[in-house]
């Protein structure tokens, strides 16, 4: 991929972001109040909607999870990681935090606060869900919000690219094993072969038909096409995200109405977790010595999520109704203005980043 066409990408997520994504969160919001009206006036068609299932996957939310995620990893371009030698610390370091450190740390924030300090003012039937929800949260690095982060950030464009396609081809074979994991020592029952269903479902034969899709445009009309591509399927995208919240709090709108602290409870684990984990990706690529044009970006797919592929799994393994599926929707509704606030704190704080590193801006590719 050229540097032209990287920056394309980067600016046509950065336009989503402007006209829709920055206020994803006020959405978010409506779409809770919308689904637990609508769940109260209509209940019968929430539930019909609710028995389309077949081995246990609900037809009318895969279709809506795979018009979320299609678009999103038709952003991602696996030839990018031949340049994992270019930026191998940053690389080596936002590798860590997503993969042996986030999902560990928001299991253990979770045992701590949903499992223990908030306990009592949660419906003790659901806690373990909750805590199942948020370790599924946090088990998938994000994808397509990176390309904006990064751009909010001037990231350096091969190592965004190179990170993602990297994570993503990770996530193929580590999602299912450290979901598993972590709900096992949870002592949550692990339901294998629908855990197993949703990676192939979710993950693979997405990533598979965004790879196909993605070559037949570039090589119909090259980085132009993809790029018209792309922004003619942003707003569905987001469109079909929302609608899945519509449907997801019409069935959780009796519990929440039950439990009005629920929302802001989960919350607080996920919060410092996005802090924690930016936080010291960021202090780590300082301490390495890592340009500030990496470290931004780094720290910031350190600490967010691929939260459509949460709800999806959330739904597949647990059910519309349950808590882990009520956490996961949790992590949209905080993402956005969490992740704005540590792009200001990463910007604001360049200068201290790059005192005592004369050589480090000195040592990258271009930026943005």
């Amino acid at each position: 991929m050229t540097v032209s066409e990287q920056k394309t990408q980067e600016e046509d997520a950065g336009q989503a972001m402007d006209l829709f994504s920055r206020y994803l969160s006020v959405w978010v919001a409506l779409c809770i109040l919308m689904g637990i009206v609508l769940g109260h006036f209509f209940p019968s068609f929430f539930h019909l909607l609710g028995s389309m299932e077949i081995a246990r996957v609900n037809m009318p939310v895969a279709a809506l999870i795979w018009l979320m995620i299609v678009p999103m990893l038709l952003k991602v371009d696996f030839g990018a990681l031949h340049h994992v030698r270019e930026h191998w610390r940053g690389i080596g370091v936002t590798l860590f935090i997503n993969w042996a450190i986030k999902p560990f740390s928001m299991a253990l924030l979770a045992w701590v606060f949903i499992g223990g300090l908030f306990a009592p003012y949660l419906p003790a039937e659901q806690i373990s869900s909750y805590v199942a929800g948020l370790i599924i949260l946090a088990a998938a690095p994000c994808t397509a919000m990176v390309f904006v982060w990064s751009r909010l950030t001037k990231g350096e464009p091969n190592f965004t690219l190179t990170q993602v396609a990297l994570n993503d081809a990770i996530m193929v074979i580590a999602f299912a094993p450290v979901v598993g994991l972590l709900l096992g020592l949870s002592a949550i029952v692990v339901p294998w072969d629908t855990l197993l269903l949703s990676v192939g479902l979710y993950i693979v034969i997405p990533v598979i038909a965004a790879q196909a899709w993605r070559r037949c445009v570039l090589r119909s009309g090259g980085p132009a096409a993809l790029e018209r591509t792309l922004k003619r399927l942003t707003q569905p995208s987001l469109m079909a995200l929302l609608a899945t919240l519509v449907l997801l709090f019409g069935f959780q709108g009796e519990q929440i109405i039950a439990h009005p602290l629920i929302i802001a409870l989960l919350s607080v684990p996920i919060l410092i977790q996005v802090y924690f984990n930016a936080g010291l990706a960021y202090l780590l690529n300082r301490h390495f010595g890592v340009a500030h044009c990496i470290a931004g970006p780094s720290a910031l797919i350190g600490a967010s999520n691929f939260f459509e592929l949460a709800v999806a799994a959330a739904i597949s393994l647990f059910g519309f109704t349950s808590g882990a599926a009520l956490a996961t929707v949790v992590g949209v509704l905080v993402e956005v203005p969490v992740m704005l606030s540590v792009v200001r704190i990463v910007n604001a704080s360049k200068d201290w980043y790059e005192r005592g590193q004369p050589g480090a801006s000195g040592k990258t590719s271009r930026v943005i």
